[in-house]
């Protein structure tokens, strides 16, 4: 048995010390019963409750941030026996990836056994936001930038507004470096906005995700997750909520 703001902390949901204020407040419950002792403790199984949230003590949850290379498919399994994420990370957890990134695009991802956070960070209320460098094949105009900063339609619906810098024009290779932030998820969402614009992708890397960036990760490479910055991760997707 662990102490009950330890097992919060663990879990995720926000840190030791914030659990322990939590706990005191009345917002923790262990089976349906309302705990204000900083001294309890509780053991795998029984039912926290943490401001209305219901947290998963049944098991050690695992977090990981991979650097997908290309040609890696963002999945558990491949009917075709290509590479998986799952397959790059080292666990005998069975852990799969939050969202997709698609087969020939590289950059961040994360991977966990998780399921509550998985959802909260896909759930478009949460607004999680993904920052993307894209190699286009064609000269990107101002026009062109304002227009994906607006919206595009896809599928007879406006994508969201958006952030979206011009890094670099090649005039003589006709190519763009653009930076585009998106929080929406939809399918081949960044593909299809440089299409819009009457463009195409060369090339597609995901820099950013939420707060972690690419940086220290080479391709390849992942890391686990520490309690804090999973413990923000929920913050984020609730602060996003409210």
């Amino acid at each position: 048995m662990e102490r009950l703001q330890k097992v919060i902390a663990n879990i995720g949901y926000c840190s030791r010390r914030r659990a322990e204020e939590l706990i005191v407040k009345g917002e923790v419950l262990v089976n349906g019963e309302v705990v204000r002792e900083l001294g309890t403790k509780v053991k795998s199984g029984d039912v926290i409750t943490v401001e209305g949230n219901i947290l998963d003590n049944s098991k050690n949850y695992e977090y990981y941030l991979l650097n997908k290379p290309r040609e890696v498919v963002s999945t558990v399994s491949d009917e075709h026996n290509r590479r998986t994420v799952t397959s790059l990370i080292d666990t005998d957890t069975r852990i799969y990836p939050v969202g997709r990134l698609d087969y020939d695009t590289s950059g961040l991802i994360l991977l966990t056994n998780d399921g509550y956070l998985a959802n909260e960070l896909m759930h478009p209320a949460s607004k999680i936001e993904k920052r993307y460098i894209v190699k286009v094949d064609g000269i990107v105009t101002g026009y062109d930038v304002k227009k994906l900063r607006n919206g595009v339609i896809i599928d007879g619906k406006r994508t969201s507004r958006c952030k979206v810098k011009l890094k670099s024009v090649d005039k003589k290779k006709k190519r763009s470096i653009l930076e585009i932030t998106i929080h929406e998820g939809r399918n081949r969402q960044v593909k299809r906005m440089i299409e819009s614009i009457g463009k195409s992708v060369i090339k597609l890397r995901r820099e950013g995700y939420a707060i972690f960036d690419i940086r220290g990760l080479k391709t390849g490479e992942y890391r686990k997750l520490t309690n804090k910055e999973v413990a923000i991760l929920y913050s984020l997707c609730r602060n996003k909520r409210k």
